[in-house]
């Protein structure tokens, strides 16, 4: 058997921690074959984002099709979308090309807390969720998906995400970074009670690093997932071998010496020697 082919539709980060060329390096870390459409072009590094551009939705929808009319797709991941063009225009495609794994990472939140999104935007990423299997929100967008105030506690999640995965029938990773305290639990839900023992709720617990290299995290794990989803009997356990492979990448994320602020993961962390 290929190794799984995972085509990234994601924005640009031309410091690597982030967006497409993150997903590229973790789908290769992953054991995947990666491939990339991008949606927008940004001017950023470790400190922030100075500029974006949005190329036009046509151009996108060509490489889009120009990958799927070609080669063979087993998994998709879905990053930065940006504005309700690319949204429709990646909805589209998803509908015309059925892709059998579909991993959304829905960028809609900052760390800090800033929206990302016009509410248009916001509204056509919404759109895309009756066509994808597993959602990866952060906290503060799990509570904008939920229409809620961000989770404090462990229970909170669990019905934020409850309520996204049932209003949506999607599959959701709640993850629970935000939260605070000595671990990092990761919450996969499923309303329907569809996973392992007719289950709605497995959580992924982990120790919480100390570290400032988390810049692109959900991108290294929405992209992780895809390409372990077509390696793993189900969700759950291509889960737990994400979960393991980030928390490694977060703690030797240091050891890159990249950049002066929030720096990257180390996405190679299985397979460099360590100092």
């Amino acid at each position: 058997m290929p190794p799984p082919r995972v085509l990234c539709i994601a924005g640009t980060d031309p410091s690597g921690g982030a967006g497409l060329l993150a997903d590229l390096k973790s789908v290769s870390a992953n054991g995947g074959y990666g491939m990339g459409a991008v949606t927008a072009l940004t001017a950023q590094n470790t400190l922030g984002v100075r500029g974006v551009h949005v190329p036009p939705a046509d151009f996108l929808a060509d490489q889009l099709y120009a990958v799927s009319d070609d080669v063979a797709i087993d998994a998709v991941k879905i990053g930065m979308l940006g504005t309700a063009e690319v949204a429709r225009t990646v909805g589209k495609w998803l509908g015309d090309v059925s892709p059998s794994v579909v991993v959304l990472d829905p960028v809609m939140v900052a760390t800090s807390g800033d929206r990302l999104l016009h509410r248009d935007a916001e509204a056509g990423v919404l759109d895309l969720f009756d066509r994808v299997h597993l959602v990866t929100p952060n906290g503060p967008e799990l509570a904008v998906l939920a229409g809620a105030e961000p989770a404090r506690s462990r229970a909170e999640l669990v019905d934020q995400a409850l309520a996204v995965s049932a209003a949506h029938r999607v599959l959701v990773l709640a993850k629970g970074g935000h939260l605070g305290g000595d671990s990092s639990p990761d919450l996969l839900v499923d309303a329907g009670g569809g996973l392992r023992g007719g289950r709605s709720v497995v959580e992924f617990d982990g120790p919480r690093v100390a570290t400032t290299n988390t810049h692109g995290t959900g991108c290294a794990l929405s992209s992780a997932l895809a390409t372990l989803r077509p390696q793993s009997a189900d969700w759950e356990e291509a889960t737990g071998r994400a979960k393991r492979w980030l928390t490694e990448a977060i703690r030797h994320g240091a050891e890159l010496e990249v950049g002066t602020g929030h720096g990257p993961v180390h996405h190679f962390t299985e397979l460099w020697p360590h100092r």
